[in-house]
């Protein structure tokens, strides 16, 4: 996996293994590529020349592979919501699925008390707080069951009482199975047990 920007090279990957129901977290100076990454393994960056494994089949990551795009989710450091209701972001990916509205109701409704904003579910995106937008985005996220979860900075810029209610919430999305990789500088993030350690550094991932 290799990324330029213009004649200079962020980073070359020779390999990276995602174990299923594993949380890591990826770290590494400013700069370093990060984010980039992250973004890559979802689709939202074009990433040439780079192949994945999946479910024991190789695809290439361009184009971007539809079984992919159901398995991978990916929550923003700065989550845009609909301007709509927090029940109805959450919902919107089932709904784009073409799922059943009847199946639809109880799924958000358990992603809401999962991350603490059931009593915000009629509420206007525009009035939530840094926290409480990031709590919705990982409920957003959460409720369509990826089998990888990509997170870029979850905690960055939150305040004491909004970090912590986030970094709560990171342990119970390996409930069912699925893996997390999270950017970040959070040593409360790196330090959660079970968490494995990646670093990017001068264009080279280490695994520690």
């Amino acid at each position: 996996m290799r990324k330029r920007h213009g004649e200079r090279l962020l980073f070359e990957i020779e390999r990276l293994d995602i174990a299923a129901a594993s949380a890591y977290v990826l770290t590494g100076v400013n700069g370093a590529g990060k984010s980039t990454l992250l973004r890559m393994l979802a689709g939202l960056e074009r990433c040439d020349a780079c192949r994945i494994v999946f479910e024991g089949r190789s695809m290439p990551l361009h184009p971007y592979p539809a079984a992919l795009r159901r398995a991978i989710g990916f929550v923003h450091q700065h989550p845009i919501m609909f301007s709509t209701s927090v029940a109805h972001n959450i919902a919107y990916g089932l709904l784009a699925r073409g799922e059943r509205r009847q199946a639809v109701a109880p799924a958000v409704e358990e992603a809401m008390r999962w991350a603490g904003v059931a009593h915000l579910r009629d509420t206007h995106p525009a009035r939530l707080s840094g926290g409480e937008k990031q709590r919705v985005a990982l409920a957003r996220a959460r409720v369509l069951q990826p089998r990888l979860l990509l997170l870029d900075e979850p905690t960055a810029n939150l305040d004491g009482p909004a970090r912590e209610q986030v970094i709560a919430l990171i342990p119970t999305l390996l409930e069912r199975g699925g893996s997390v990789v999270m950017a970040c500088h959070d040593r409360d993030l790196i330090g959660l047990p079970g968490i494995q350690r990646l670093k990017l550094r001068e264009g080279r991932l280490e695994v520690r």
